[in-house]
């Protein structure tokens, strides 16, 4: 990443943390930047976030680790990584109609963590999200030795925990991320 594409990235960050103080009422940009300007590779992974349709946002700060949580807060889930099975387990599986790949693994590759049930209820506390498409979340192992895999929407203003096969994929399902730094 050259220094135009990173501030490039910095500036549409900042005009999202400011647009959004909801989300980090007690954070302040200053903060957030210093360490976003000391860790390239964080930087590198939060465009990945961003160019495939996530938006990221700061949404925590963890005092006792001194880091910031990042989760991707596009009002829907994010464009580039729908139409993916859960994990390449469930990849594998699929003898017919494979998806281009999985939720966990392109987590993996991007370097960022899929959100807990928990991440995505604490999402939601923030706003409405997945209004129209629903989230891969990070399944239960016990549910996944099931072939079973979990994800959310929200809908008439409350947010579903749902199951469905790991192997099966939609179009309006994707995955969101979280990131510390």
């Amino acid at each position: 990443m050259n220094q135009e594409e990173k501030n490039k990235l910095l500036d549409t960050l900042r005009e999202r943390f400011e647009k959004n103080r909801n989300r980090h009422e007690f954070i302040e940009w200053k903060d957030v930047l210093g360490k976003l300007e000391a860790n390239d590779e964080k930087l590198m992974i939060l465009q990945k976030m961003e160019s495939s349709g996530g938006e990221p946002d700061v949404v925590a700060y963890d005092r006792e680790k001194d880091e910031y949580l990042f989760f991707d807060c596009s009002p829907e889930s994010p464009v580039g990584r729908r139409s993916l099975c859960y994990d390449n387990e469930a990849l594998e599986s699929r003898k017919a109609n494979k998806p281009a790949g999985s939720a966990i693994g392109m987590a993996e590759e991007m370097g960022i963590e899929i959100l807990t049930m928990e991440d995505y209820h604490m999402l939601q506390s923030l706003g409405e999200f997945d209004t129209k498409t629903s989230s891969w979340v990070k399944t239960p192992e016990r549910i996944r030795k099931l072939g079973g895999a979990l994800f959310c929407d929200r809908r008439y203003d409350t947010v579903f925990v749902y199951h469905n096969g790991a192997e099966s994929y939609y179009a309006s399902r994707g995955f969101r991320g979280s990131l510390r730094v």
